[in-house]
């Protein structure tokens, strides 16, 4: 019977004792072991093993990035401004070891560093440099917490202004500064508008002007080459007119001639023509100057009347 509680208490020690010596590690999550309280090993994700009483799992780290809210700080600017600033910060464990040997808490002593970096930073700086420029802010001061954290085996990823808490009379002056400052600007607007205004009229009416002295110009030219082209048609037109006298002319000799009748037989048909004339009542004729030029002087022409009155007689 002793023998039986023996073995099974030796069963339950060897059973406790491999229970003790399992560790399961989560996802993203590592362990510092120590044994006999020296530095051994770090237990990654999975089923690690570990001796009892010998070895010891000192602490756990989370390697995802934690955020880390930093209590407000009271920093005075370099134009004398006091402002309360509330920060947040983004980190990671990147060494366990020195996470877990190089700092006591490096929670707490991140939240340190940030307070003076920021008033480091921020007393360099004045009100209206530090409204505007948060990203600067940012820069320097996670520049600043890399270098401290270095060898803490933390990486600061981010640092964030979650808020800028400004006296009351100073955020009322900015907000008169700010309210003359868009006064200011719409006037300079309207300003500008009516200026831009001005001159697009005067374009206008400048363009309006040469465009009518065009317009007046182009009637000019039009109205002189219609007159020059009708004076051009008239004249050809009486070109025309001139050529088919000149043809018809010619063509009344060339038909003379063709029937045989030459100049003494004019000359005579114009005599007889002339003497027919005579016998009328009319006192006065009229003879062409071809006629006159071939009886050679006002005195044939007057025996051919006297002829004529004669033979009346």
């Amino acid at each position: 019977m002793v023998g039986v509680i023996v073995f099974l208490f030796l069963i339950i020690l060897i059973v406790i004792v491999i229970v003790k010596g399992i560790r399961i590690v989560p996802q993203q999550t590592v362990a510092i072991v120590e044994r006999v309280g020296k530095f051994y090993k770090t237990l990654h994700a999975g089923i690690n093993i570990i001796i009892p009483i010998i070895d010891n799992v000192r602490s756990r780290h989370d390697l995802r990035i934690q955020q880390e809210k930093v209590p407000s700080q009271s920093v005075i600017t370099k134009d004398n401004v006091a402002i309360g600033v509330e920060l947040a910060t983004f980190f990671s464990v990147v060494d366990p070891k020195l996470a877990t040997y190089g700092i006591a808490n490096y929670v707490q002593g991140i939240h340190n560093i940030v307070a003076s970096a920021l008033r480091s930073t921020i007393g360099k700086m004045e009100l209206d440099e530090i409204l505007s420029n948060r990203d600067r802010i940012q820069a320097e001061l996670r520049q600043a917490l890399d270098n401290a954290s270095e060898n803490w085996g933390v990486r600061i990823d981010r640092v964030e202004i979650l808020q800028l808490e400004i006296p009351i009379d100073i955020q009322t002056s900015m907000e008169k500064q700010m309210r003359a400052e868009r006064e200011k600007r719409a006037n300079i607007l309207q300003a500008e508008g009516e200026k831009q205004a001005t001159v697009l009229r005067a374009e206008a009416q400048q363009s309006a002007v040469i465009l009518a002295a065009e317009a007046e110009k182009r009637r000019q030219i039009l109205d002189a080459e219609a007159k020059q082209k009708s004076q051009e048609l008239e004249a050809l037109g009486r070109a025309e007119a001139i050529k088919l006298v000149a043809n018809a002319e010619r063509s009344r000799i060339e038909a003379l001639n063709e029937a045989g009748l030459n100049s003494e037989i004019l000359t005579y048909k114009s005599f007889e023509a002339l003497s027919e004339m005579a016998k009328g009542e009319a006192s006065t004729i009229f003879i062409p100057t071809d006629v006159v030029s071939t009886l050679g002087s006002v005195g044939a022409i007057a025996k051919v009347f006297k002829l004529d009155k004669n033979t009346d007689k």
